[in-house]
């Protein structure tokens, strides 16, 4: 794993972290994915769901879209680890739910 993979990895974590102290969101099944798969294949797999993920849902239910796996793909250091075409997946899913990331 290179340094911006374990860089992205302990974010994708702490995004866990985040969203349960701040909005009460207990997002098992993501943090056995990271575990199981790794940061960078969960994302992977994450964004390219259908119609999105429960935890995208919950979190812009709650307001915080910027915890989400496709705010954090979009990070101007993590282009390298996505293609263009998961990139502009996350930009279409957060656009339409008004989300627009600081970049």
């Amino acid at each position: 794993m290179t340094n911006l993979e374990n860089q992205f990895e302990q974010e994708m974590l702490q995004l866990y972290v985040l969203a349960k102290q701040e909005c009460g969101y207990n997002a098992t099944r993501f943090l056995r994915l990271v575990s199981e798969k790794g940061g960078l294949a969960a994302a992977k797999q994450l964004i390219r769901k259908e119609g999105g993920t429960d935890g995208f849902a919950s979190l812009w239910e709650h307001h915080r879209l910027d915890l989400s796996v496709e705010a954090h793909v979009l990070k101007p250091e993590y282009a390298a680890l996505f293609t263009q075409e998961e990139r502009r997946i996350c930009q279409e899913r957060l656009a339409q739910f008004g989300y627009r990331p600081e970049l």
